[in-house]
């Protein structure tokens, strides 16, 4: 079926002819709608110009902080994902969350996080550095990045403040505690390096900051200052060798003094031993000696009880017998008393008996030769002699 541009539209009215030629009717509503899409997409290009669109993606390695400049509500965003906000009443302000590098190496400022090598006076007046050293902090991830926000304003301000402004200070203060000798220690370095960690730590948690750690290399000194630094580290090394081998040479000694005292101890435990089993032989000697002395005691006081009294009876029959002699030399000489002088001529001839008698002639001479003197009582004493010899035969 045909038709003509003439015929009107199916279902239709022909078009009815005006002044201008055929157009279609005015609708207003079409014109409103376009008017604000125009708006809107005015308005949303301005925002996108601005990056305030009222939605904002918030990564893992950002923490956010949305601030409602009406109520002045502040809300810290730590998951990551899409954030829908009110523009012009609301904003969100997003911070790097990961760990951040202050360095602190090279002789210029290269950035924010890195900064020229760190100097330190020692107490005793001389002078150390670090050529490559580390701290290495974040955000702490909590109601403390809105303080953050209010101290360090948004994005990276807080890279360019407090880790810039503290760390210097705080590592020269506890470092310079010390002469450059004791910093040479590793045992006086580390201290300095924990002292250090725990005022950066306290100081940077005010402003919404934490502390991960400080890399702390050796420090450098003077090329002199070093060589005499290495000569007494080998020289500590050589005591240290020294009190090693004394400590060994100790220990040797320790050891065989106490086999020594062992070998002693035994060899006592054995003479111990031997004294006792002689004490014990002894004592069984004391004793079976002593038993032989009490039966030796004893037979002897037998034998002496039966010799006193063998010779208690011989003296009685002496006495007896005595008894009766000296009655009967009594008798007689009571006897003699009473018969007196007859008695005694009687005894006296009794006695004259036997006793024999020299005669020698005697003669007077008219014209003696010689004179010789006789002892009468000599001559007598030797008569009565050979009287009493000659009796006895």
């Amino acid at each position: 079926m045909q038709t003509n541009d003439d015929d009107p539209p199916s279902g239709g009215k022909p078009f009815e002819l005006r002044p201008g030629g055929n157009r279609p009717p005015f609708n207003a509503s079409r014109l409103v709608v376009a008017v604000a899409g125009f708006l809107i997409l005015f308005v949303m290009v301005a925002l996108g110009t601005m990056g305030k669109l009222g939605v904002t993606s918030v990564t893992a390695e950002e923490v956010a902080v949305k601030i409602n400049y009406i109520s002045g509500n502040r809300t810290v965003i730590t998951n990551p994902g899409f954030q829908i906000y009110i523009p012009f009443i609301e904003d969100v302000f997003k911070m790097d969350r990961t760990p951040q590098k202050f360095l602190m190496a090279g002789d210029r400022a290269l950035s924010t996080n890195h900064v020229p090598f760190l100097t330190v006076r020692a107490k005793d007046g001389s002078n150390f550095s670090f050529d490559d050293l580390e701290i290495q902090y974040s955000i702490l991830p909590g109601p403390e990045a809105a303080m953050l926000l209010d101290d360090s304003g948004p994005g990276d301000g807080f890279k360019r403040e407090w880790v810039r402004a503290f760390a210097r200070s705080v590592l020269r203060d506890e470092f310079g505690k010390y002469s450059a000798v004791e910093v040479a220690d590793p045992t006086v370095y580390q201290a300095a390096r924990i002292a250090s960690e725990e005022r950066l730590s306290l100081m940077l948690e005010e402003h919404g900051l934490q502390l991960i750690q400080v890399i702390c290399p050796k420090p450098r000194f003077d090329p002199l200052y070093e060589q005499a630094i290495e000569d007494r580290k080998e020289a500590d090394q050589e005591v240290e060798k020294l009190r090693e081998e004394e400590k060994r040479l100790l220990n040797e000694r320790e050891r065989k003094m106490a086999g020594a005292t062992k070998e002693k101890e035994i060899q006592w435990q054995s003479l111990q031993g031997t004294l006792v089993k002689d004490l014990l032989n002894a004592e069984q000697s004391q004793i079976k000696i002593q038993k032989g002395a009490d039966a030796y005691v004893i037979s002897r006081d037998f034998e002496a009880k039966a010799v006193n009294a063998q010779l208690t009876q011989s003296a009685r029959g002496m006495t007896a017998t005595y008894t009766k002699e000296a009655e009967g030399i009594l008798a007689r000489a009571t006897a003699l008393e009473e018969r007196g002088e007859v008695v005694v001529r009687a005894a006296l001839i009794e006695k004259l008996k036997n006793i024999t008698f020299t005669l020698v002639p005697y003669s007077r001479d008219s014209e003696p030769k010689r004179l010789e003197h006789t002892d009468l009582r000599e001559a007598s004493a030797s008569s009565l002699s050979a009287g009493r010899a000659g009796g006895n035969q």
